[in-house]
Order: C-alpha cells, then sequence, then structure tokens
C-alpha cells in the first residue's frame, strides 16, 4: 500500500528567522494522524534566515539527523564538537543521556535550507555522540546511496554514518531517464521524502515536498525525475 502526503498538507510554521514545513506533529503543529511513521518521529524542512538560529537547547534520547541542502550551518554540543554542515554533508546527533546543541547559519545574505529529521533510537539513555559525513553528488547520481545505517551495517563503508536505530537513509539525484530501484521487506515500513524537483515514486507523480508511505511494498522504484532529490527512509515499524 502507497499512501501520498502532499506538501501543502503539512503542519507550517513561520517565526520570521525561520521558516519551517513539519511532516509531522512538531511543537505547536499537532495532528494525531501524523504523528510519525515507524520509528521516524521528524522531518522538518527548515529554512534559516542569514544572521539566525537556533540558541543552545537539550535533546534526550533521539537519533537526530542534519542534512543541508543549500547554505551551510553551524553546529556546536556540550560534547565539544564545532563544525559546519554543508550541501551533501550527513550529520547524525545521538541525543542519548543528554546534549545541548546550537545551530546557526553564520551567512550574512544566503539562507540555509535543510532538514531536520528524528528517528527513534533502539536503546534509550546511551552516551550522546556525533558523526559528519559528506556524501558526494556523483555517488548519489541515478541511484539511492545509503548515507546512515544502524552500525551492524555501516562498518563497511566510509560514507555511511551509524545510527543507534533499526533504521536506514538513503538519497538520491533522479533526472530526465535516471531510474533507481531499492527492495523492500514488506514486512518494514519505507517512507520517501521528495527534497526538491519531481519524479515518480511507484508511478505516482510527486512534487517537491510531497512524501509517500509504503507499507507491505517489495519494490521501490524513482524515475521520471526533474532535477529531483529525493531521501528514502528504511524504517521498523
Amino acid at each position: 500500500m502507497i499512501t501520498l502526503r502532499r506538501s501543502a498538507e503539512r503542519g507550517h510554521a513561520d517565526h520570521g528567522w525561520l521558516d519551517s514545513f513539519h511532516s509531522f506533529s512538531f511543537a505547536d503543529y499537532h495532528d494525531p494522524e501524523h504523528m510519525g511513521f515507524g520509528n521516524l518521529r521528524v522531518i522538518n524542512e527548515d529554512r534559516v534566515a542569514p544572521g539566525s538560529g537556533f540558541g543552545t537547547h537539550g535533546h534526550r534520547d533521539m537519533e537526530i539527523i542534519s542534512y543541508v541542502l543549500d547554505g551551510a550551518l553551524g553546529h556546536e554540543d556540550s560534547i565539544g564538537n564545532g563544525a559546519v554542515i554543508q550541501p551533501g554533508d550527513v550529520q547524525r546527533m545521538s541525543a542519548g543521556s543528554g546534549i545541548r546543541h546550537s545551530e546557526f547559519n553564520h551567512a550574512a545574505d544566503k539562507t540555509t535550507h535543510f532538514l531536520q529529521i528524528w528517528i527513534e533510537p533502539t536503546v534509550l539513555g546511551i552516551a550522546p555522540g556525533y558523526e559528519q559525513k559528506s556524501v558526494s553528488a556523483e555517488r548519489k547520481r541515478g541511484v539511492l546511496a545509503r548515507v546512515a545505517a544502524p552500525a551492524s551495517h555501516a562498518e563497511a563503508n566510509e560514507g555511511v554514518v551509524t545510527l543507534n536505530a533499526d533504521a536506514s537513509m538513503y538519497v538520491g539525484l533522479i533526472n530526465g531517464a535516471e531510474r533507481a530501484e531499492l527492495a523492500l521487506d514488506p514486512r518494514r515500513l519505507a517512507y520517501v521524502h521528495v527534497a526538491r524537483g519531481a519524479l515518480s515514486v511507484n508511478d505516482q507523480p510527486l512534487q517537491a515536498g510531497d512524501a509517500a508511505k509504503l507499507d507491505g511494498e517489495s519494490r521501490l522504484v524513482l524515475a521520471h525525475g526533474q532535477d529531483a532529490e529525493v531521501i528514502v527512509f528504511d524504517l521498523a515499524r
């Protein structure tokens, strides 16, 4: 079964410095029909104005992934990490027993456009952790490149960040005649989020901001791309 969620159906909050669309219930947006999907809890599409950002705040027991589409995002946290997340970078922060961090757009004239993703961990109360890796456009071109996976699956691939969660994340760039396929376990769930452009998901047309929830499906086929960047999650129920 495939269920579509259109971009315009998402929650929306405009704080001036932050323009955010919520795929699932988050902060002041509450929709009991969209509390998450499997162990995927949050996908926020955020645009942070120049010279603005999220002040220092805390998290616990969540795997948090940041994926920048345009601009750059500065990161600092309470376990000593300081970094700048650029387009194509995949940053994973394990909140675990507790972590505090800030995220900031230091540019004077460019908006930062990024996805903030939360996945529920398999074990609570772990030591907080951080990992960041860059994934080239060439690696994502015309395929679905796995960029995050459980630690037991990620050790052999230096381009994959490890998750303390029963989930994997893939990213693909699909355009023109390019076609990407992924075998799915029908006992699990899959979620497709179109970050930009347009493409078809198992023959269903989607635009930027749209999503597809797959339940009981054995194959995912992405085709008919129009400068599309797509994020796919393989998820526990």
